[in-house]
């Protein structure tokens, strides 16, 4: 199912192959929406993770609060852009109103983009 120009829904299921919850689709549209406004600014996104179960959220070791569970959350990389560009650009499109208000998690290899509606951030890159 085609979320957005450059978004399916496929993109966003949880790794272990479960039925995605009709509340989290509603949360994975809005996602994809605000996603697809920084894939038009750094090209092409690979999203790594986004919505999990909570069972897989467990086993890859996930926060209990983690907004994976509900679909308000991504990790991506791009082939376009390192990931501390990645994450500089959410801040200010974030900021800018452009983008909803959440989550940024800068790690070596990938950007946590969320979309919780509060401001959150955190630096988990070896070189801080």
């Amino acid at each position: 199912m085609k979320l957005t120009e450059n978004f399916n829904l496929s993109e966003f299921q949880c790794k272990c192959g479960c039925e995605m919850p009709a509340f989290v689709k509603e949360n994975i549209q809005e996602l994809a929406l605000n996603l697809q406004m920084l894939r038009d600014i750094v090209g092409a996104l690979n999203l790594t993770n986004a919505y999990r179960c909570k069972e897989h959220n467990l086993a890859v070791g996930g926060s209990v609060k983690s907004q994976h569970l509900v679909g308000k959350a991504a990790d991506i990389q791009s082939i376009g852009a390192e990931p501390s560009e990645i994450a500089n650009i959410t801040e200010v499109l974030m900021d800018a109103k452009k983008l909803k208000a959440g989550g940024i998690g800068r790690y070596n290899t990938f950007t946590h983009i969320d979309i919780r509606g509060s401001v959150a951030r955190w630096d988990k890159t070896s070189n801080k």
